[in-house]
């Protein structure tokens, strides 16, 4: 079985990086590492480059010590030890509520509650077997935003078992909010990939930051000012033949989906990140009916 760190970096190589363009800049700099478990690169343009990039990737530091599953002492990692949060972050907050939104927006489809699920799935693949329909049922017993509680005192589930994850948008969301900051430093031209790729600007060449889809139209997208998320269904695995994908309806506890891959092209990085994910176990009615502004591409 793949681990959860491994996704992330599979889902996010769906997206391959721009080529910096040919324009020779010595204000022109990038940075490579790692985000919440996926690899992170940050391209920008700025005579103090340097010191931007070192801010941007405290930022990113500081974000993990939040939403990552990987720290024993991040505050999700806390809050799903404990079952409370006690004067949660106020990013906390904020990407909870954006979770809120993206849930009933898309009826249900977008639930960071499935971490339970997903915990089942995992101990039950590495034994060698498919997760028992009873113990399915047990899990989907504590998926359901429903049992979320959140306020900036507190974030609090409603009965013993629900755990969160934020891996679906909390790339997304870090990606927003290092632009932010560059942004409010004066950069006019960046791209950050932080597992999903938020942009700046028009890119070196001023024709747009070219995104490529390696989907099977193997499409280039420009992206000026915008945002692009991927999810694909088998972009890993829970068994060793590569059949059952880590995607698991919240709604259902099953995994699978409509979409082999889809992506999401918004202004805000969280939110094509969480559409996307959703996307993959919506119907093209659906997707159409919730969709928004945002541009979808569907494989």
């Amino acid at each position: 079985m793949t681990t959860r760190r491994k996704i992330l970096t599979i889902i996010a190589g769906a997206a391959a990086l721009p080529a910096v363009g040919a324009r020779a800049s010595n204000d022109l700099k990038q940075w490579r590492g790692i985000a919440l478990g996926a690899n992170a690169h940050i391209i920008l343009e700025h005579p103090d480059a340097d010191r931007l990039i070192n801010n941007a990737v405290d930022e990113i530091h500081r974000l993990e010590k939040i939403f990552s599953l990987y720290q024993a002492d991040s505050q999700i990692s806390r809050l799903n030890n404990e079952g409370v949060l006690h004067e949660p972050a106020f990013e906390m907050i904020e990407l909870l509520s954006l979770c809120s939104r993206l849930n009933e927006r898309t009826k249900g489809a977008f639930d960071p509650t499935v971490q339970a699920l997903w915990s089942l799935y995992a101990e039950s693949f590495s034994a060698g077997r498919y997760p028992t329909e009873k113990r399915i049922h047990q899990a989907l017993s504590v998926t359901g935003w429903n049992h979320v509680e959140f306020s900036t005192q507190q974030v609090s589930f409603d009965r013993a078992g629900v755990m969160l994850t934020l891996n679906g948008i909390a790339q997304g969301y870090i990606a927003d909010k290092v632009k932010k900051l560059l942004s409010d430093n004066g950069v006019t031209s960046a791209l950050v990939n932080a597992g999903e790729i938020a942009t700046l600007g028009g890119g070196p060449k001023g024709d747009g930051w070219q995104v490529e889809l390696r989907n099977s139209q193997d499409q280039n997208i420009p992206l000026h000012n915008r945002s692009i998320a991927t999810s694909a269904l088998l972009g890993t695995t829970f068994n060793a033949n590569g059949t059952v994908g880590h995607i698991l309806d919240p709604r259902t506890g099953y995994a699978g989906g409509v979409w082999s891959e889809v992506s999401v092209v918004s202004n805000s990085s969280a939110e094509a990140d969480g559409l996307s994910t959703a996307f993959c176990l919506m119907p093209a009615a659906e997707i159409s009916a919730c969709k928004g502004d945002s541009e979808v591409y569907l494989s």
